[in-house]
This record gives C-alpha cells, sequence and structure tokens, in this order.
C-alpha cells in the first residue's frame, strides 16, 4: 500500500509526493525533515490523498499530478479522496 498526497504549504503552494507512511511523512515535512521544498514553507496541511495498491502506481500518479497545473490541483483538491484504490 503507498499513498500519493498533496501538501498545502504556509506560502500557499502545493507539494505533492509519495509514500507508504503517510502520518510519519507529514510530521517529517512539518519538522523539516523531509523534502527540501517543504522545509522554509512549514507548516504544511494535507489536504489531499489517494490511496494506491503499488508504490510504482503511487509515483507513476505523482507525477501525473506534478504535471497538473494549480487551478487543476485545486479543483482535485475539492473533489476529495477518490472511492477505491488504484
Amino acid at each position: 500500500m503507498a499513498y500519493v498526497y498533496i501538501l498545502r504549504c504556509r506560502d500557499g503552494t502545493y507539494y505533492t509526493g509519495y509514500t507508504t507512511d503517510l502520518e510519519r511523512r507529514v510530521k517529517e515535512h512539518n519538522r523539516g525533515t523531509a523534502a527540501r521544498y517543504t522545509r522554509g514553507r512549514t507548516p504544511v496541511e494535507l489536504v489531499y490523498f489517494e490511496e494506491c495498491s503499488s508504490r510504482e502506481l503511487a509515483m507513476q500518479r505523482e507525477a501525473a499530478i506534478k504535471r497538473l497545473n494549480r487551478r487543476q490541483k485545486e479543483s482535485l483538491i475539492r473533489k476529495g479522496y477518490p472511492s477505491g484504490s488504484r
């Protein structure tokens, strides 16, 4: 099981990543021990996530979300967590 997630950073930007432990990863972002991008933008807030059946699928979905523009990401966030796993 893996997750792809979107964080809203303190400055209003979005960060997309994937992990096998969502709770731990969000804590790492807020401690400043995760991605370099989020280190100066704490606190971060988890605003969206999807469950994926494998790490490979989560990585593919992360890449697809990173290609979205801001408006498309916000639309995804508004729609919320999709039903079912990938």
